[in-house]
């Protein structure tokens, strides 16, 4: 099993510094990849118009979409991935505690996330800065990239083992691959988005100390810190503490724009 752990190593590294590259060498370019976000964007929104759960009046949907608009030209100042953003905002109707973004700045929120942690303005830029901070650093291709390392580790290890591996082999193998490619990545990626997110909605004039209470609060709704292991976001306790650590350099941005 010597060789397998070695070229399970080596992908490993390769996930790390290289996985946006091998997305591209897979055709997941980012031109692609906004494309087929912004055709996606457009159906979905179109579903949910037709069975009214598209926010586009509520209070909610009006506080979102300030923070939204005050946070897309400091994003667009922070593009660097040589592609123009067409951001666009869809609020649902739902209690679902959730908002995420698809590649090209397509945001999308749900109402309970809001209604349901009783969010201030500053903990909904938090999360805004958060998401936008994925697109910007084009998370979701580094992760199709490290989906075909990791299939790749897989398929290496398999080989290298030959066919007396056995089931508990096999299971071995897939583990080793998802813990040592895949969940640690997935973490370290949320983790980047926590800190672009926080510098991003100092930028705004958003107070960064609304990171921590956004965090304390879902800590609260989950009745548990939970454990960073075996899950593809850090443990509320851990990104509270890291947002600490963040927190004088985010207030420095946001005490010099005052």
């Amino acid at each position: 099993m010597n060789k397998l752990a070695l070229s399970l190593c080596a992908v490993t590294v390769m996930t790390i510094s290289g996985c946006a590259s091998f997305a591209e060498m897979a055709g997941a370019d980012s031109a692609t990849l906004n494309a087929q976000s912004a055709q996606g964007f457009s159906k979905m929104t179109q579903e949910a118009r037709a069975k009214n759960q598209l926010d586009t009046s509520s209070a909610t949907y009006q506080r979102i979409n300030t923070v939204f608009n005050r946070l897309k030209p400091h994003a667009d100042k922070m593009n660097q991935t040589g592609q123009r953003f067409d951001w666009q905002l869809a609020v649902l109707k739902s209690d679902t505690v959730n908002a995420y973004v698809a590649p090209g700045g397509k945001v999308v929120f749900y109402t309970g996330i809001v209604n349901k942690l009783n969010l201030t303005n500053d903990e909904i830029a938090a999360i805004m800065g958060h998401e936008m901070t994925h697109a910007l650093e084009e998370h979701a291709k580094s992760k199709i990239g490290a989906q075909a390392l990791t299939n790749l580790a897989i398929g290496i290890g398999t080989s290298y083992a030959g066919a007396n591996i056995g089931e508990a082999g096999n299971a071995a193998i897939n583990l080793g691959s998802q813990v040592g490619i895949g969940l640690p990545y997935s973490r370290n990626l949320e983790s980047r988005a926590d800190f672009g997110g926080l510098m991003l909605m100092a930028h705004a004039g958003y107070n960064p100390n609304a990171a921590i209470t956004l965090w304390e609060k879902m800590s609260r709704l989950d009745g548990k810190s939970g454990s960073a292991f075996l899950s593809t976001h850090p443990s509320n306790t851990q990104r509270i503490a890291d947002m600490r650590k963040n927190l004088p350099a985010a207030l420095a941005i946001y005490n010099n724009r005052r």
